[in-house]
């Protein structure tokens, strides 16, 4: 039987298209390009416009010659299209196309709204065919953002990243008083008693409240009441897919800060970007921005409302294949198939995850493919997973587990549409001989390092390293140095970030540079047992972050001396015992100084030979450069770092290496 749903409501003016249901009402002005009135039962959720503040969901990016540009402020043509999917349910879509004449780069977003749904189904388009200037660069940044102005309005309370990761927003007296200590971030100690400083930081970032996309179902803004006579509301992102994304699992990007966001394109934690060149042509979502409300509802409640989208693989697929005539690039269910998987884990493997991505790429570096897609799914306890909705095309399986040095890597697995594929693997962790020690979890983070994920003794408790990292002083922390000794050293003793300098900070105006700062001290034991037959030692080495002077853009300056990133080992002060790691400037990400504790990943492997290493004590020396530093275009610190997900030793026996 059809289920029957009542009509949507569509009118459209030389300036405006307005579209609505019984409850979610949305008014798009056509010379914005964006829209400018949005309501819930009668709420307005924007507030006033003024400038580009209380208009949203809109698109902008960083894609033309010049920086930023707004889609919509150009060459703007609209179209409003009606339809019903195969329960009856009518539906209506908004598009909006503009093309950026002076390169010919052609955008178009999409807003649907479905039935009596409180929410609106976005696609993102962007193309670029012109063969008279085939190479166009990079796009930097690509995202929609719903931006209430909130003087105006004053309905929202509180933004929300996840359930145990949230935050009130900052009072109007605590903005207006801010001092800006670091791009983007603002000290608020001024108003102690606003309700962000007393129970989340003293410090405001929109880094702080950023987060990997493994972790992200939902993220947004909430209304306790307080200001809404009773009634709470929710204003919420779902990333219902997250196949058209880039980086994979590991990619982390800013979530909400007062704006709520879809970031579809970014480089803020050093992943690679698409190039834009003669014939790129992609569709990036569907995502949902999404609107809830109940009487005196809690944050946890309004936002599983919402994250019980983000949890359906297969919500609203018969609506998708519906409008998938209408959205250029988009692929229906008939284009897709399902993947099993069958993993037999190494013993110690926690939170393990099966990625499928780009064959023959790591999904780091997926951006390079324009017509990539991604896809993971969580490892049960017994090896079981399972991915639905896969498009149809030849993938590499990446498998890795918090615990495990170094992932499973499968390539050619072929998905067919309408179809099953199962894999069986049997995941054999990778060994260089007898593991001697180790330090740190090797989990691609260094968030278990002193200044990681250690919670802040406030009420909410954010862990430190979401904090503005100039809250901490190294030199306090430290102040002879880091000088860990395996076996007697806690994790504490060893600092989530290796600066070359450190500053600048407001209790430190100029960098400081001492050597207790970029040389580490590790000291180990080997006994005669150990040693006897040992040819080579073997040092794994992962890291979390490397920044160098290329910082995130994976553009290297000429004028620039550490945009490749050497880190020097040094075993037991001897010559013939120092080995360099260079690290090439396309890996650069800037990090913990973006709150974060897990960037763009590197792995190398160092080898000692035997001569250098002793029976009983050892003491490896880890150097940056001294007073290496970079040119900083915005107000960051320049120093060059790294930081460390884990090390392990061992050694190789009989020619075993």
């Amino acid at each position: 039987m059809a289920v029957v749903v009542s009509a949507l409501n569509v009118s459209e003016t030389l300036t405006n298209i307005d579209i609505s249901n019984t409850r979610l009402s949305v008014s798009f002005l056509k010379p914005l390009g964006s829209i400018l009135n949005l309501t819930l039962d009668g709420q307005d959720l924007l507030g006033a416009r003024d400038g580009s503040i209380g208009i949203g969901p809109y698109l902008d990016c960083y894609c033309i010659p010049s920086g930023f540009y707004t889609i919509g402020s150009s060459s703007p043509v609209w179209s409003v299209i009606q339809g019903a999917d195969t329960t009856s349910t009518p539906w209506v879509g908004v598009i909006l196309s503009d093309t950026y004449r002076p390169t010919n780069q052609t955008f178009q977003q999409y807003w649907f709204l479905r039935g009596e749904e409180t929410g609106l189904h976005t696609f993102t388009r962007v193309s670029y065919y012109n063969d008279t200037a085939p190479q166009r660069g990079v796009l930097q940044e690509l995202r929609t953002l719903m931006r209430p102005n909130h003087a105006d309005l004053g309905l929202w309370t509180h933004l929300s990243v996840s359930e145990d990761y949230y935050a009130p927003l900052p009072g109007v007296e605590a903005v207006q008083k801010q001092v800006m200590v670091q791009d983007t971030t603002w000290d608020l100690g001024q108003t102690p008693e606003d309700g962000y400083v007393r129970e989340f930081s003293r410090y405001f970032t929109k880094y702080t409240f950023s987060n990997d996309w493994r972790n992200t179902r939902a993220h947004g803004l909430f209304a306790d009441g307080s200001t809404s006579h009773g009634t709470s509301y929710g204003a919420w992102l779902v990333m219902n897919t997250k196949d058209t994304y880039f980086g994979g699992p590991l990619h982390s990007d800013l979530t909400v800060d007062g704006i709520v966001y879809n970031y579809i394109v970014s480089n803020h934690h050093g992943d690679g970007t698409p190039n834009i060149t003669h014939g790129f042509d992609r569709t990036f979502g569907p995502q949902y921005y999404y609107f809830n409300s109940a009487p005196a509802a809690t944050l946890s409640q309004l936002r599983k409302d919402a994250e019980r989208i983000a949890t359906a693989p297969r919500w609203n697929e018969h609506f998708y294949d519906s409008i998938a005539p209408h959205v250029v690039g988009f692929i229906p269910t008939s284009g897709r198939g399902k993947w099993r998987g069958r993993i037999q884990l190494p013993g110690g493997a926690e939170r393990p995850v099966a990625v499928l991505s780009v064959d023959q790429t790591s999904f780091e570096d997926n951006a390079a493919d324009p017509k990539a897609f991604q896809y993971w799914g969580e490892i049960s306890d017994d090896g079981d997973v399972g991915i639905d909705q896969v498009v149809a095309g030849t993938y590499r399986l990446t498998i890795y587990a918090d615990g495990i040095f170094g992932d499973y890597i499968q390539d050619g697995i072929r998905i067919n549409a309408d179809r099953t594929t199962t894999t069986k693997v049997i995941w054999t962790p990778e060994t260089n001989g007898k593991e001697i020690w180790r330090l740190g979890i090797p989990d691609k983070s260094s968030g278990e390092f002193k200044r990681g994920n250690t919670r802040t003794p406030t009420p909410l408790a954010p862990p430190e390293r979401a904090i503005y990292w100039g809250a901490y002083d190294f030199l306090d922390d430290f102040p002879t140095g880091v000088n860990f000794t395996i076996g007697v050293s806690s994790l504490h003793e060893w600092n989530t970030v290796h600066w070359s300098v450190f500053g600048k900070t407001p209790k430190r105006p100029i960098d400081v540079t001492d050597k207790i700062i970029n040389h580490w001290n590790l000291n180990f034991f080997l006994s005669p047992e150990q040693l006897r037959g040992a040819e080579t030692g073997i040092l794994t080495l992962q890291l979390a972050g490397v920044k160098g002077a290329s910082g995130n853009t994976d553009v290297k300056s000429p004028t620039e001396p550490w945009a490749d990133i050497p880190l020097t080992l040094v075993m037991n002060g001897m010559e013939n015992g120092t080995e360099t790691v260079v690290v090439p400037w396309w890996k650069s990400s800037s990090c913990i100084v973006r709150s974060s504790v897990s960037c763009y990943q590197v792995r190398e492997k160092v080898l000692f030979e035997r001569s250098v290493l002793r029976e009983g004590w050892n003491t490896m020396e880890l150097r940056l450069p001294d007073n290496a530093t970079d040119t900083e275009t915005a107000v960051l610190p320049n120093a060059i770092y790294v930081q460390y997900d884990a090390l392990r030793f061992e050694l190789a026996y009989g020619g075993h290496s």
